[in-house]
């Protein structure tokens, strides 16, 4: 049955804890939920926003329409052959939960994408990656909700558009569709990415040696990095990284280093195109750990943008496009949010 109140807090519903309403507010925990809603006359033209873990969305006011929060829950294997098994879980899901499903089990190929916060279904709209791994390598299938006529339609990887932290979702099909469900393909046989960050220093650290690698190894590694790094949102309100890494041209890439013979650079598939971290452009501009009231730049990792307490949405948003034009004016090169603003 469906409960849908009235100027509801979203503070509970957003990892940033920004203080904002909705109008309406409705948790959705079935896909017949979701199409029943959907055939109510009382909200066709009302403007809808999904709600998934809250931990990429920044609010700066109250949403005058209806909130869907996706609480769908489980995970089955729902296929295997002799190279791959195939798990489906509910949008609502937590991410890291699947995660820890596909590693006690021996499912390889998400492990790097350990701890990364969220719903499953918010996974493949942002493309959400990690150390070397998007969830694009791994992604078979999605089912979802058109919210125009209420009908389920299957998303196959190349319906799907992904990008750097790109997806159909967020572009031609932006607010067309609720996610429902989504299929993974793991590997029976691992092939580990080690190379990226800092996981091949922590599995030293870790004691374990080329011939003890293990998706578990990774997992754990992974896990240990990102809570050196990361802020727990249950203690300071933040949405993980703020911006996205920005992709510039390696010829550019080569130029810049003649200037700032310290500036990073990771491949990017493409030849001409070089991704440099955000976290390292901001720091160099002396954001780490600065703070403005309760709106302030993580003193651990300059990519994440914190909530000490009380700051609103427009004061971290106002942080953002300060930080936005300071690495502009350094270095030339503009960054690009991850985070959603509403």
């Amino acid at each position: 049955m469906l409960n849908i109140q009235s100027y509801e807090s979203l503070k509970p519903y957003n990892t940033f804890g920004i203080g904002a309403k909705a109008r309406y507010f409705v948790e959705i925990e079935s896909a017949d939920q979701l199409q029943a809603l959907l055939q109510l006359t009382d909200y066709p033209d009302v403007p809808k926003l999904i709600l998934g873990g809250g931990s990429n969305l920044l609010f700066t006011r109250d949403f005058e329409g209806l909130a869907l929060k996706i609480s769908i829950q489980g995970i089955e294997v729902v296929a295997e052959n002799e190279d791959h098994i195939f798990v489906r879980a509910g949008a609502g899901t937590n991410w890291h939960e699947l995660v820890m499903f596909c590693v006690r089990n021996g499912y390889a190929g998400v492990e790097n994408l350990s701890l990364i916060p969220g719903t499953v279904g918010a996974a493949p709209m942002q493309n959400i990656g990690a150390y070397g791994v998007e969830i694009e390598q791994v992604f078979k299938e999605l089912e979802a909700v058109e919210l125009k006529t209420g009908e389920m339609r299957t998303f196959s990887h190349a319906d799907c558009r992904f990008g750097y932290r790109e997806s159909i979702f967020k572009n031609e099909v932006k607010g067309q569709y609720i996610i429902t469900s989504v299929t993974l393909r793991l590997d029976r046989r691992p092939v580990f990415h080690t190379s990226y960050g800092a996981i091949q220093e922590t599995l030293k650290e870790m004691g374990v040696t080329d011939d003890r690698l293990s998706i578990k190894a990774v997992s754990d590694a992974v896990i240990r990095i990102r809570r050196s790094k990361l802020p727990d949102p249950a203690q300071i309100g933040n949405a993980g990284s703020f911006f996205k890494n920005p992709e510039i041209d390696t010829s550019r890439f080569e130029r810049l280093k003649t200037d700032f013979p310290a500036l990073p650079g990771y491949p990017t598939g493409d030849p001409a195109k070089t991704k440099v971290p955000a976290g390292w452009l901001i720091e160099q501009c002396g954001w780490k750990g600065k703070r403005f009231g309760d709106a302030g730049v993580h003193a651990k990792q300059a990519l994440v943008l914190v909530n000490y307490g009380e700051a609103t949405g427009a004061e971290i948003l106002s942080l953002a496009r300060k930080v936005q034009q300071s690495v502009e004016e350094k270095f030339g090169i503009s960054l690009h949010p991850e985070v959603n603003v509403v």
